[in-house]
């Protein structure tokens, strides 16, 4: 498909957000500025902003472990984000959620989820929320490979299908499950065949190239807007960084440094600069003030979250639910 000025700007504005964010989290995580265990996004960057690049402020997402990028395509702000991380009372979590529990409803972000496959039955329970409200609004909800062998998985994508509510599941593929390749801890090879079980369509695309993804996911969301309900989209994809920050030398104890740099070589953000130069697009120039730009209002978060203050301690049992 043809891609406007307009829309490349922002594709590649998010995915270096993106990008730039998880850098940053790399040097501070490494220098304990960050508590608790983060795992990140870098080489995944095509498959969230391709996707949420369909949606509308209104819409939602479920995120998962790994879900810096989700929030930021959805229109996370780099100020509470880095605070949240910072375990500062400036974050969306008041500094009480951390790198795997953002959540901002007024962004449409019901949730980053520590525990792998629950977002599958959240997004379908936000789904019928907005089907019984009669709301032309779509839930994408973000799931990794391992993440698809769970129960809930399996039992969400089930009633989804059932009650055909407006969501659309989105499989990023990175081949892992933490340490154990898809071809141990799975008999298939597509995870997007398993559509057929629910009687939902399920389709692979290249999670490495955000065009290829934002016109699959397009169509989803547009299928799931108008009633037809829900669809399973495989994006096969790869992370730059190991399972987790601490994950030595980016994973080699299970997989090999020549699949780390082959994948490395189809770089999302390199493949669609390319794309715009040989299109005419944009300009190397134009590239560089866009990166510029993202690197200037990141330095500007990391200074307020940093100044921020940290939660006090009376503050502990604030916003949280107890059963009466």
């Amino acid at each position: 498909m043809k891609i406007s000025k307009k829309m490349a700007l922002e594709m590649l504005k998010k995915m270096l957000e993106i990008r730039k964010f998880e850098e940053l989290i790399v040097d501070q995580y490494a220098r304990g500025n960050v508590p608790g265990v983060t795992h990140l996004y870098i080489g995944e960057e095509a498959v969230a902003v391709g996707a949420c690049m369909n949606l509308t402020p209104e819409d939602y997402i479920t995120s998962t472990h790994r879900g810096h990028g989700h929030c930021i395509a959805k229109g996370g702000e780099f100020k509470p984000m880095l605070a949240e991380l910072f375990g500062k009372k400036t974050g969306y979590c008041k500094g009480k959620g951390g790198s795997m529990h953002i959540a901002s409803f007024d962004k449409g972000i019901l949730g980053a989820m520590g525990i792998v496959g629950s977002g599958v039955p959240i997004a379908t329970g936000g789904g019928l929320g907005i089907k019984l409200q009669g709301l032309k609004r779509v839930v994408i909800c973000f799931f990794g490979d391992d993440a698809s062998n769970t129960g809930a998985a399996h039992e969400g994508l089930n009633l989804a299908s059932i009650l055909k509510v407006p969501v659309v599941f989105i499989c990023e593929n990175n081949l892992y499950g933490i340490s154990v390749p898809q071809r141990k801890h799975q008999a298939i090879k597509d995870i997007a065949i398993r559509g057929v079980a629910y009687d939902i369509p399920g389709v692979i695309v290249d999670g490495m190239d955000i065009v290829a993804v934002y016109d699959e996911v397009g169509k989803a969301v547009k299928r799931a807007r108008g009633g037809g309900g829900p669809t399973l989209v495989e994006c096969k994809t790869y992370r730059f960084r190991g399972h987790m920050e601490g994950d030595p030398n980016l994973g080699t104890r299970y997989r090999t440094k020549q699949e780390i740099n082959e994948w490395l070589k189809r770089c999302p953000i390199k493949l669609f600069k390319e794309r715009l130069l040989k299109e005419k697009i944009m300009k190397e120039s134009e590239m560089r003030a866009v990166e510029e730009e993202v690197i200037m209002r990141l330095q500007e978060a990391f200074e307020y979250a940093k100044e921020s203050p940290f939660p006090e301690v009376a503050e502990m049992y604030e916003d949280v639910f107890v059963e009466a």
